[in-house]
Parts: structure tokens; C-alpha cells; sequence
């Protein structure tokens, strides 16, 4: 491993030779700043060029600043530029998986603070997410924000390059006040971006719910890093890898830091402000937030598992197991019935969540059972499923984006038919909504492919009772990815089929310019994680050799086009193939209409389900459409019905389906809390001699415990 005093705090002299690092107390290396540095660009390293690219941002964002209400400037020039740097910076990290690790201290934190930041290949590849999701939802938002925002573009600006710079900080973080300082920039800069129309109340509430559990979230984190630093006074991560913790010092960590990462990825039952937060978000600013911001927590815990904590626990797979499994088949049991789109989407993120925790505990088990390989097949599933999820869930959020300012309606019942007025965007999210149903060929078929390899395909385990609960998880994944698929259906259907639900409709205007280009780039990323899974698990190699030893990339590269992840003779997938084999079937299909009906024409009515006048107020709604799994997973809802009687002049249906987490634990929890307000708030009674006699009961109970 590379460690070396980087830009622009490394020296040279007058000939362009490197000069040994300066070393202060505690092995750190002091600063240093040449001339000249700066200007040569050949000498810096792949850590300088994201760097570059984080200074871009914070400036593109003061520059917004600046013009505060040029909303012109702002769309047509910040965020494509904005863009462009997250383009860079994808490109570098893609270069960056293969190098050693990359060293860098900045001294811009407190005295004997200073951020220690690192690149090796896992904070690489998260960077390539984050640059890559960047670049397609900044052109969209070049297009997409208008005035009547609620906050004016340049502050827009502002909030949205930091979230950028301050998530990319997060994966270069080498110790844990650079990670905790960045972690909170992430979650306030969001915050701000959440509440951008904050003259609405119900986005006030879900901005300050969010705050809330981000915060408590980030407690956990903050407690879980002072047990890795095992009372050293050191919060480098390099310090907390020497570390030797004693086993249930380490258990408590793993459950802080579960806690305090599930919390921001939005783990049952820390879930609750994802469903909130995400309607109220600009639509570009939830497609960051579920493609990439909730990928941060997906870093964080595996750095502190894989990384900082060494050998993990087998128990902690069961845990994980358990959490993941709860949180997927909740998400995807409520996607199926949500009404709202941008809910709908972010239940669907939770489900997402779940598979990802899923996939971390089955590689904490195998990694436990000492089978490096199955391992690194589980965690490349995991890499997988998270490059994958996030280009597609921040194509299908931008393309509702561009839905709901094409018609300002965000509820499914009130959509229908709007493949005939927005065909682009309509194909587009065609295939946001099969990667995300898991077809093939596209990347989130592959994901979830190799996350079912990986339990059917393991080996024997020395438990039984452990041999038993694979056959059960595998099961459960299936079941949840037969919902995904059914909620999709939902999804596009509903909005882009049949007739049109609403008169206003038929005004509805595609995307515009910018629009395209960021759902086009999405669109492309979906299509090559699906058409070169052999290529891309290659590239993730050395992720999986850092975190547990071992790859996949000898094993699926002896097949250059066929993807077989265990050996050939047991499961394999070839996505050419696939892709050959459908394109064979449209063409024998259409050679044998030409051959055989060229120029017979009958014209005559498409059948109508057996009636004639039926009209938009017929067909099949949201409600309608999600009434099996309703009925299936009843004990799991709290819902209520408005059920018309037979005399209504105007009859009219509804069900609200709300989360029992609400009823079981928050409600609870804010009453009691007001309860306790409500107590202290009696000591406050205005009157000077009351609080002397609060100051010196307080000092005689402080005495009385000194002294005993």
C-alpha cells in the first residue's frame, strides 16, 4: 500500500524529484505546499482528480449564490457543468479500482484534526456510483427545475453541489471526525433540499422527520467509532484496523453501527422517513437520494464490517438476515399498495434496502464459515445490486419528475394513458421498470441472479440449522421479487396504459432537451450493467478481494460471454444469448406476418372485455390493482375504507393504508416525550427565588456524590 503525502500538501524539489514526508506525532505527516504543484496536472494522482471534482462542486454551488434568482444561469449552465464534473469523476474512479490505495491529509478540520482521506478500491467504486448517478440526474435537473420551487435556484444550486461533494467526502473519510463532520453535511445539506417548498407544512414535517432519524442515526455511528478506537485517543481508521477488540466489544459496535447505518438506509422500523421525505423532494433530489445516498450507509457498513472490525461474528449474519429480510418483504407489500407515485417508488427503495442487507449478512456467514469464494460471490451481488439499483431507481424518480410536471398530478388514479402524449419519457421508464421487476437482460436481473446463486448454489454448512435457513431465505427473496415485479406492472401500467383518467391529460408535453439526455444516460447505464455483468464483476474484483479475500473475476472470466459465477456446469447466463434469442422470435414473428398477411387487411373492433362503451371510470385503478396483496398481507396494514352507499349521486371509493410502525413505536414514543416536556416545562415558572433553589439543590446533590 501507497502512503505518501499527497496534493497539494506533498513536496518536490527544483528538479521534480519526490522529497520524503515530513512526520509529526502520531506518525502523521505535516503539510507541505510547493510552488508550481498545482500547475501540473501530470503529476497528480487519481485522489487529486476527485479532489478536483469536490473543489468543482463547493464552487459551482457558491457560484449559484451569486445568481440567487437567475434561473436561466442556474439550469442552463451551473447544473450541466455540474454534471459534466460527475461525469469526470466517474471516469476517474473507474480508473481508480485498479491502483493501491491513496492516501491524503487535509489540514482543514480542528487543531490535531486535520481529515485523513483515503481512496482504495471500495471508496472507488462508490464513487463511480455517486459520479455516475450525478451526471444523468444533473442534465435532468437542467431542465427540470422551474420558479415556484419555493427556494430560489441559486440556493438550489447551492444545497445540491454540497450534497454532492459532502457524499463523495463520505467515501474518502479515513478517520472518524472527517466521516462524522461530511456524514452531517450529507444529511443537513439533504435536509434543505428536502424542504426547497417549505411553505408547505406536510414537507416541513417530513423534512424535520428525516433530520431527526438522520441524527439519531449518526449517534450510533458516532458511539460504534469510539469502540473501534478501543481508548487510544486515535480516530483514524488506520488505528481502529490494528485494533484487537475483544469479542463483545465488537458485537456492540456491529449493532451501533447497524443501527446508526440502517437508520439512513432506511431499515425496518427506522424506515418511516423515507416514505415521507421522498414525495416531498424535488424529483431530482429523491433520485439522489435513493440512487446514491442511501448507497453511503451500504459503504459505511461495510467498511466498519469487512474493514475496521476485521473477522466479523457469525451471529451478526443472522442478524443482518433477519433485518433484511423483514425490510424487504415490508417494502415491497407496501409498494404494492401505495396510490402515490413517489411513495411507491420509495417503498420500493426500502424493499431494495432489504435485499442489499440480505445479501451483507449471507457474505458475513459465508466469510465466517471460512469460504472466501461464496463470500465474494454474495458481496459482488450486493456491488451489483447497488450500481444497479441506482441507476434505475434515479431514471424511474426523474422520469415521475417529469411526469408530475407534465400533468401536477402525483396520484396514480388520476393518471392513464400517457404513452400517447410522453412517449419518450414512457420508454424510458419501460426500462427503469423492467430492470426494476428483475428481467433480463438488464442489470437488476443480473444482481439478483447471482444474489439467488449465492444461496442455492453454497455449500454445506457445518450447522444444520444453518443448512435449513438458506432454502427459507432463498424462498423469501423469490417470493419478494415476484411482488417487485407484480408492483411494477402496477406502476407503469397505470400511469402509461389504457385511457386517460383526467380530461387535463391529453395536455400533457414530453421531456424537453436536458430532460432526455439525463434519462438517456440512466437508460444506458441500465442496459450495459445487464449486457456485460462478466465485464463489470471483473472491474468490482478487487472490492471483494479487499473486503474478504478473494474474486470472481478468474472464475467468469475463463467464459468471456457467459456468465457462470460457481462453474458452468451448474447455473449460467448468457445475456447475448438472451438478448439474440428474443430478437430472433420478433423477426420470425414478423417475416411469417409478412409472408403470410402482406396486404390482407381486416378491419374490425378490438375486443373490449365483451363491453362496447366502456371508459376510463372502468378500467382498473391503483386501488383495484393492489386489492389481492391487500387482502393477502391484511393483518400486516392498518387501513381504512370510504365505501359508497347505493343513493350517492356521486359515489366515490377510497382506502388509505397507513404503516402500523406509526402506531407501535413512534406515536408512543412522541407522547411519551411530550408527557416529559410537559413535566420539566412546570419547573419554568418565571420566578428568580425558585430557580436559586433549583441551582442550589443541584449543588448539594453534587456534593453528595462527589463525597460518596
Amino acid at each position: 500500500m501507497r502512503s505518501h503525502c499527497r496534493w497539494p500538501w506533498r513536496a518536490r524539489d527544483n528538479v521534480g524529484t519526490r522529497k520524503p514526508c515530513l512526520r509529526g506525532t502520531a506518525g502523521r505527516p505535516l503539510p507541505m505546499i510547493s510552488s508550481g504543484v498545482f500547475l501540473d496536472p501530470s503529476t497528480w494522482g487519481h485522489l487529486d482528480w476527485v479532489l478536483l471534482v469536490v473543489a468543482a462542486w463547493l464552487l459551482i454551488g457558491v457560484a449559484g449564490v451569486f445568481a440567487l434568482h437567475r434561473l436561466a444561469l442556474v439550469a442552463r449552465v451551473l447544473f450541466p457543468v455540474g454534471g459534466a464534473f460527475g461525469l469526470l469523476l466517474f471516469g476517474v474512479a473507474l480508473s481508480a479500482m485498479v491502483i493501491s490505495p491513496e492516501v491524503a491529509v487535509l489540514p482543514i478540520g480542528l487543531p490535531g484534526l486535520p481529515f485523513h482521506l483515503r481512496l482504495d478500491s471500495l471508496s472507488a467504486f462508490f464513487l463511480m456510483i455517486i459520479g455516475g448517478v450525478s451526471a444523468g440526474v444533473s442534465a435532468f435537473a437542467a431542465g427540470y427545475f422551474r420558479t415556484g420551487e419555493g427556494t430560489p435556484p441559486g440556493l438550489l444550486a447551492l444545497e445540491y453541489h454540497v450534497f454532492l461533494a459532502s457524499m463523495a467526502l463520505v467515501v474518502l473519510a479515513d478517520d472518524a471526525y472527517a466521516f462524522m463532520v461530511m456524514w452531517e453535511t450529507m444529511a443537513l445539506s439533504s435536509f434543505f433540499l428536502v424542504t426547497a417548498n417549505h411553505r408547505i407544512v406536510e414537507i416541513q414535517r417530513a423534512g424535520y422527520l428525516y433530520l431527526l432519524i438522520a441524527h439519531v442515526g449518526a449517534i450510533g455511528i458516532l458511539l460504534c467509532f469510539g469502540i473501534l478506537q478501543a481508548n487510544t485517543g486515535d480516530y483514524t481508521f488506520a488505528n481502529m484496523r490494528s485494533q484487537a477488540i475483544l469479542p463483545d466489544r465488537a458485537s456492540l459496535a456491529f449493532l451501533l453501527a447497524l443501527f446508526g447505518f440502517g437508520a439512513k438506509a432506511g431499515i425496518v422500523p427506522l424506515h418511516v422517513w423515507l416514505p415521507e421525505a421522498h414525495p416531498a423532494a424535488p424529483s431530482p433530489v429523491s433520485a439522489l437520494m435513493s440512487g446514491v445516498m442511501l448507497k453511503t450507509a451500504i459503504y459505511g457498513l461495510l467498511r466498519v464490517i469487512f474493514d475496521l472490525l476485521g473477522t466479523p461474528i457469525w451471529w451478526w449474519s443472522l442478524v443482518l438476515l433477519a433485518v433484511g429480510l423483514a425490510t424487504a418483504l415490508f417494502g415491497v407489500v407496501f409498494a404494492a399498495v401505495q396510490i402515490d407515485m413517489k411513495r411507491l417508488l420509495a417503498y420500493s427503495s426500502i424493499e431494495n434496502i432489504g435485499l442489499l442487507f440480505t445479501g451483507i449478512g449471507l457474505g458475513v456467514l459465508f466469510a465466517t464459515q471460512n469460504m472466501p469464494v461464496m463470500a465474494a460471490l454474495a458481496l459482488t451481488a450486493v456491488l451489483y445490486h447497488v450500481a444497479s439499483h441506482a441507476f434505475f431507481k434515479g431514471l424511474l424518480f426523474i422520469g415521475t419528475g417529469a411526469v408530475l410536471h407534465a400533468t401536477l398530478e402525483r396520484n396514480l388514479g388520476k393518471l392513464g394513458g400517457l404513452i400517447r402524449y410522453m412517449p419518450w419519457v414512457a420508454w424510458a421508464m419501460l426500462i427503469g421498470v423492467l430492470a426494476s421487476a428483475g428481467l433480463p437482460p438488464f442489470g437488476g436481473f443480473v444482481s439478483e441472479w447471482l444474489l439467488l446463486q449465492s444461496f442455492l448454489f453454497s455449500p454445506d454448512l457445518p450447522s444444520s440449522f444453518l443448512n435449513m435457513l438458506i432454502p427459507v431465505v432463498a424462498a423469501l427473496i423469490a417470493l419478494v421479487a415476484a411482488l417487485a415485479g407484480y408492483t411494477m406492472v402496477k406502476f407503469f401500467g397505470v400511469i402509461f396504459l389504457g385511457q386517460p383518467r383526467e380530461e387535463k391529460l391529453a395536455q400533457a408535453h414530453d421531456a424537453g432537451p436536458w430532460e432526455r439526455i439525463g434519462m438517456g444516460w440512466l437508460v444506458a447505464g441500465c442496459l450495459a450493467l445487464g449486457l456485460f455483468p462478466v465485464q463489470f464483476i471483473t472491474l468490482i474484483d478487487p472490492v471483494t478481494q479487499l473486503l474478504v479475500g478473494a474474486g470472481l473475476a478468474r472464475t467468469v472470466g475463463a467464459n468471456s460471454w457467459l456468465l457462470a459465477p460457481v462453474a458452468i456446469e451448474r447455473a449460467s447466463y448468457g445475456p447475448a444469448i438472451f438478448l439474440l434469442g428474443v430478437a430472433a422470435s420478433f423477426a420470425l414473428a414478423f417475416l411469417l406476418v409478412r409472408l403470410f398477411y402482406h396486404g390482407r387487411l381486416r378491419r374490425s373492433p378490438p375486443w373490449d372485455c365483451g363491453f362496447p362503451w366502456q371508459n376510463a371510470r372502468m378500467q382498473d385503478t391503483a386501488e383495484g390493482f393492489g386489492q389481492p396483496i391487500r387482502q393477502i398481507f391484511e393483518p400486516f396494514f392498518r387501513w381504512e375504507r370510504e365505501l359508497p352507499s347505493a343513493f350517492d349521486a356521486a359515489p366515490r371509493y377510497r382506502v388509505s393504508v397507513t404503516d402500523p410502525f406509526w402506531h407501535w413505536i413512534y406515536l408512543p414514543v412522541a407522547a411519551v416525550v411530550e408527557r416529559l416536556a410537559q413535566l420539566i416545562g412546570l419547573l419554568q415558572q418565571g420566578r428568580i427565588a425558585l430557580y436559586l433553589l433549583y441551582s442550589f439543590l443541584t449543588l448539594i446533590a453534587v456534593l453528595l456524590v462527589v463525597t460518596l
